[in-house]
């Protein structure tokens, strides 16, 4: 008798269980929560009524993307203690948010980042600009939770192509969100926080325990002629003596942006090489890491995913409250990935060799698998908990990222520009035909990034929000000489500058893939010459959040003092919304169609 898992071959039961038993529970609590998403504002902002203790463990678990639970162990083990810029500054980023934009802009009471841009300027052309960055932002962002999604499913199951694991994940979260919307998805991530948080920690402690400790493990990391404590406790010791002990991996501002520029000039005949030397790449690689957290800081507040969760609590003040459990909810995260990493180098070099859904980014995932000679079955139970750890983070990521964009095709697009006299039940069935569009793109750009890290690709998406949504919050809610042509041109310019330059970059890094991936791009691998040639000029691209900011909010300022005049006339009592406290009664609900009839 052939059983169901004797069809699957040499796939690891204990993985494969945990993994499928993520998904089923994602999608059992997805089917429960639709049956309560009746109204059009539980499909685009959960009611308004989610607790602090929910929306702060939905956007924790929202916001730890693959990037996080594999991303950041994966550049750290590739590049070293300079990838910890990474979870620092994403936590950084919602100390912006509390300080700055979360309070304002809840007490606004809008559905969307467009519905605020059309709100503060009484202008229904703002919302049309707006709300392409949402889609920009959003499908580079959801290029990475893909590559993550391939990147598990090829571990889980040997052989399987990566675009395989792209196109089941993606149309399993797309039904999920076509079936709830906010609401549904709510419950969902704020227990995929857990369970990440689980996945993280658990395996890393029976780890330590068996193979050194930490301190043990960043010994065996130290440069030649440093002294190096004993490391007999670490059982795969020859691999051990095989991790690549360079100084540049513990230095400040090493390799982590470099490698882009190395990696193209090596692409070039030997007598086309320049002379890249060593003392150029401190200060490139410097300038990419001050670019890198511009990006991280600001785009935090810039991530539209992010930032229509700030609309589901019921006031500024929950808004608040949740911002900062927020911070402490990710940061206790944070703290598990660079072990991974650490103890990654050490135990599996082999992966340095490996590229795309072979590479560095599956360490997380293949890590357990080193105690399973000496015991057995437990090997395979821990790499099944961090397979499921996984599956929870970029599910949670893409749920968040889909509603987003979802809402901004059903709510600003045909809601409020083509149909405005739509109805909220209109609405709702736009909002699920929506999600099938975005989540088909977005299987299908997730399908050729492939040899690009997860992580580097969110720093771009995070670079792209910084550069627009970010300069459009900051500046809307502290500055009342602001205009809408001010507003536009700055975020036009700084964003579609980031979006360009980022874009450049990655087609060029695709070229030099030796895969399918490298034939599909051939056209642009003249690109690695030219950034070969000009080191800076690629830095400067590839991060461009150390220029395009600066240059959005410049613009901003300098358009709207020419634009003085066009200052909306309200404009005192649309600070007063908000900046005042709640209990002057002065918040307001900017789509007031809901208060009434959201139900008809």
């Amino acid at each position: 008798m052939i059983t169901p898992l004797a069809l699957l071959g040499g796939v690891d039961p204990w993985i494969f269980g945990f993994s499928f038993l993520t998904v089923a529970v994602t999608l059992w609590m997805g089917f429960r929560s639709a049956k309560t998403s009746k109204t059009a504002s539980d499909f685009f902002v959960a009611g308004r009524s989610v607790s602090v203790g929910w929306n702060a463990s939905a956007i924790s678990g929202e916001y730890l993307s693959a990037a996080s639970f594999m991303g950041v162990a994966g550049m750290v083990m590739s590049s070293g203690y300079d990838a910890l810029w990474y979870p620092v500054c994403y936590a950084c980023g919602y100390l912006f948010l509390l300080l700055f934009i979360a309070g304002p802009l809840r007490r606004f009471g809008a559905y969307t980042i467009p519905d605020f841009a059309e709100g503060r300027f009484d202008s229904p052309l703002f919302r049309k600009i707006a709300v392409c960055f949402v889609l920009f932002i959003g499908f580079f962002y959801t290029m990475p939770q893909m590559k993550g999604a391939g990147v598990t499913l090829a571990y889980i199951f040997p052989g399987l192509p990566y675009w395989v694991g792209v196109v089941v994940v993606g149309a399993v979260i797309t039904l999920n969100v076509a079936l709830g919307g906010m609401k549904g998805i709510t419950l969902v991530q704020a227990v995929q926080y857990w369970i990440k948080l689980f996945a993280i920690s658990v395996p890393i402690f029976v780890l330590m325990a068996v193979v050194g400790f930490y301190n043990t493990q960043i010994g065996a990391n130290l440069a030649p002629g440093e002294t190096a404590p004993a490391v007999s406790s670490v059982e795969r010791k020859p691999l051990v003596e095989k991790a690549p002990k360079d100084t540049a991996w513990i230095a400040p501002f090493g390799p982590l942006t470099t490698k882009a520029v190395t990696a193209a000039a090596n692409a070039l005949p030997a007598e086309q090489r320049p002379a890249f030397l060593a003392e150029h790449q401190k200060p490139y690689s410097l300038l990419y890491t001050y670019s890198l957290i511009i990006a991280l800081v600001c785009g935090t507040a810039g991530l539209p995913h992010i930032l229509v969760r700030f609309y589901t609590n019921p006031d500024g003040v929950a808004a608040k409250k949740t911002t900062m459990w927020v911070m402490i909810l990710i940061g206790v995260f944070y703290v598990f990935p660079p072990v991974f990493g650490v103890i990654g180098r050490n135990l599996l070099p082999e992966l340095y060799s490996g590229v795309g859904a072979k590479g560095t980014d599956k360490i997380v995932l293949e890590l357990p698998t080193l105690i399973s000679a000496k015991y057995g079955v437990v090997g395979s139970i821990l790499s099944g908990i961090t397979c499921a750890g996984a599956f929870a983070a970029f599910m949670s990521t893409f749920s968040g990222l889909l509603v987003s964009m979802t809402g901004a095709l059903a709510h600003d697009v045909y809601g409020r520009m083509l149909r405005p006299q739509s109805r909220p039940a209109e609405r709702m069935a736009a909002f699920k035909v929506a999600a099938v569009l975005i989540g088909g793109v977005a299987v299908t750009l997730g399908c050729f990034v492939e040899p690009l890290e997860i992580n580097f690709m969110v720093g771009q998406a995070f670079a792209i929000a910084a550069a627009s949504y970010f300069p459009l919050l900051f500046m809307s809610v502290w500055w009342r000489g602001m205009t809408m042509k001010g507003a536009a041109t700055g975020m036009l310019t700084g964003g579609l500058c980031a979006l360009g330059a980022a874009a450049l970059t990655n087609l060029g890094t695709l070229a030099l893939d030796k895969g399918p991936m490298g034939q599909v791009f051939a056209g642009f691998a003249p690109l690695n010459g030219f950034w070969a040639q000009h080191p800076l000029l690629r830095i400067l691209c590839e991060q461009p959040a150390i220029w395009t900011v600066p240059l959005a909010i410049t613009l901003m300022v300098v358009v709207s003092k020419a634009t003085a005049a066009q200052v909306p006339a309200d404009i005192r009592m649309k600070m007063l919304v908000l900046h005042a406290p709640e209990k002057l009664g002065l918040k307001q609900e900017y789509i007031q169609e809901q208060q009434a009839g959201a139900g008809h």
